[in-house]
């Protein structure tokens, strides 16, 4: 892209392996480390941009082009930009959306998100998918050094592997997001990065959503006397959270009817005594497909995760709450896509039924979660 008098900024992206692809600045300038990952979908970029899930990580777009609707006030999944780096190939030079109040480059350097356009995303991508994720920095400007000197900024950064960061996106102070229309149940919601429209669905079949804070101590969601307790997506390695695990075991305990999408089935599964791993270069896109073990049925998903659940599908196994199950799972590579516990009322899957810029196939997830409560209730 051009500054304001016309002079194209260079730009480096810089991998930990070496690997360097140069290209000209695009939003802030400046120096930005991160993961470097990759996501497939060719629409939906704002809804990418401001996906808590998305922190400290550097994202590049497989689709070309990117830009052309521009940036928006309705369309953001929370408030503000969370990616810490952004890599496309060809942005829009004018944005074209009734919509649109400001360009995507304008609003990147609003918030300082240091980008880089005309990079070959096809050749990185093929990159990142064969060596996997790995840790990058994008430098522009001031920033712009030696290749040994930023290859050196890269190697110093840490890594996601154990990486606790649901804290840095939580909520400091809960909040409530009322039912539309009649209120039927209350629901305590974890905030681990969750994205606005998952309280937007669940409102729309009168639950109240309170919305708590990633360090919320047991006593305190029970206090709430929710109907139903629900665990959000978000950013980091599922290992390090112990305390939402913790939360999650006694809820399961009291039977309290459970839900959780993506970070959120992760931790369920750990509290069912599965394990997790670092996915080589994770799922990220909204064409995914997801097979439910019990009916065949084949689901096309948005998803945004690089650790997984260690499982078999539709492997079924003990748990410290009874009977469970590996309920889906990806046909792409057999990956864990969902748990589901047979003998407490609580179930999860990876992938984002609540998906803003995605497929629909999954929404009816949220109406099996009420019907969890309205059982419960019974």
């Amino acid at each position: 892209m051009s500054t304001a008098n016309g002079a194209r900024t260079p730009a480096a992206l810089v991998l930990e392996d070496g690997r360097v692809f140069r290209g000209a600045a695009y939003g802030a300038r400046g120096r930005t480390l991160g993961e470097a990952v990759f996501c497939t979908g060719m629409t939906g970029y704002q809804e990418t941009l401001t996906d808590p899930s998305y922190h400290r990580q550097i994202v590049v777009q497989t689709a070309p082009q990117i830009g052309n609707t521009g940036w928006n006030d309705e369309d953001d999944e929370s408030a503000r930009i969370w990616v810490s780096g952004y890599v496309v190939r060809d942005p829009a030079r004018t944005p074209s959306n009734w919509r649109a109040t400001r360009s995507l480059d304008d609003e990147l350097e609003r918030q300082g998100v240091v980008g880089i356009s005309e990079v070959d995303t096809r050749s990185l991508t093929r990159h990142l998918r064969e060596r996997g994720a790995m840790r990058a920095g994008v430098f522009s400007g001031d920033a712009l050094v030696s290749t040994e000197d930023m290859v050196a900024q890269v190697l110093a950064s840490p890594e996601m592997k154990g990486a606790d960061l649901a804290g840095e996106v939580s909520t400091d102070k809960p909040y409530i997001v009322q039912a539309q229309g009649e209120r039927r149940f209350r629901v305590a919601a974890l905030d681990l990065g969750i994205k606005s429209n998952t309280p937007r669905l669940m409102t729309a079949r009168g639950i109240e959503v309170h919305v708590l804070p990633s360090a919320t101590p047991v006593d305190e969601l029970l206090a709430l006397e929710p109907d139903g307790v629900f665990l959000s997506n978000g950013p980091g390695d599922p290992a390090t959270t112990a305390h939402a695990t913790a939360l999650t075991k006694s809820v399961l305990e009291r039977e309290i009817p459970l839900f959780g999408i993506c970070f959120g089935n992760q931790i369920l599964g750990r509290a069912l005594g599965l394990g997790t791993y670092k996915m080589r270069y994770g799922h990220r896109g909204i064409n995914i497909p997801v097979i439910d073990v019990a009916t065949g049925r084949v689901a096309i998903t948005a998803q945004n995760h690089g650790f997984a659940l260690e499982g078999e599908p539709g492997q079924r196994f003990d748990s410290p709450y009874g009977a469970a199950q590996i309920s889906h799972y990806c046909p792409n590579d057999d990956t864990v896509e969902g748990v589901r516990a047979f003998d407490v009322p609580a179930f999860s899957v990876q992938y984002h039924p609540e998906a803003a810029a995605g497929p629909h196939d999954a929404a009816p997830l949220f109406d099996e979660f009420v019907q969890l409560m309205e059982k419960k209730a019974k």
